[in-house]
């Protein structure tokens, strides 16, 4: 079991950041349906809610791989929508004469207090507990989407970036050794050059010298 999870690991912390994005996905989907259900037929809403949905993980997807263009002006209108259907619908939905919402009330008046809010306003109180509710469930989806994709890349760059690495070497590491072996001194060209005129010239004497010796000897030296 602990091997299959060691060699699994990537795709279980992957399938763990589907699944919020995937359950809120469905929710924030019934949320918007509620909004788009105000001016629109119900079939009507379903189908604008899901293309929200799907508009939204697409805006996301493209903004972190850094494609170039109005997504993030695309992002924040879907998100913006996904905003508003979310807590309407938590706002609707609210019973303020439930035992629940009077014992929220109790539980947050001092807060509330705090930021100015009047703990006897019903609607006020119905408001806040909707932002919190239906407002944190966009974040919760995106921040998972974005994460679930920039964790799919890990592993493609540690494993790019040794054999980038091992390619790819210093242009002098690859030059120089060639071209110390290459170039070659004034001075290594023009010695031997000079060792094999001298070398002519003696060998010219010593044949001159051979000749009138020769000619001495057979008595056709005319200087002699």
């Amino acid at each position: 079991m602990l091997d299959w999870i060691k060699k699994n690991k990537k795709g279980i912390i992957r399938g763990m950041f589907l699944v919020p994005i995937v359950l809120v996905m469905i929710i924030s989907i019934s949320h918007v349906v509620s909004w788009y259900s105000l001016s629109n037929p119900i079939s009507w809403a379903i189908y604008l809610s899901v293309a929200i949905e799907i508009a939204a993980m697409s805006s996301i997807a493209a903004a972190s791989v850094k494609v170039k263009g109005g997504v993030w002006l695309v992002f924040i209108i879907v998100t913006l929508i996904q905003f508003i259907g979310n807590i309407f619908f938590c706002f609707n939905e609210t019973d303020v004469l439930s035992k629940e919402f009077k014992s929220w009330v109790e539980l947050t008046s001092p807060i509330f207090e705090g930021l100015g809010s009047d703990i006897t306003d019903v609607v006020a109180q119905k408001r806040w507990l909707a932002l919190l509710e239906g407002g944190l469930l966009p974040i919760i989806s995106l921040a998972s989407l974005h994460f679930f994709i920039k964790y799919g890349g890990v592993d493609d760059e540690k494993i790019s970036t040794p054999v980038i690495e091992e390619v790819t070497t210093p242009v002098e590491e690859v030059v120089t050794p060639v071209v110390e072996e290459l170039t070659t001194t004034e001075e290594e060209v023009v010695e031997p050059i000079k060792e094999v005129d001298d070398s002519v010239k003696k060998t010219s004497v010593l044949n001159a010298l051979k000749i009138n010796m020769t000619k001495k000897i057979n008595g056709t030296d005319k200087w002699g």
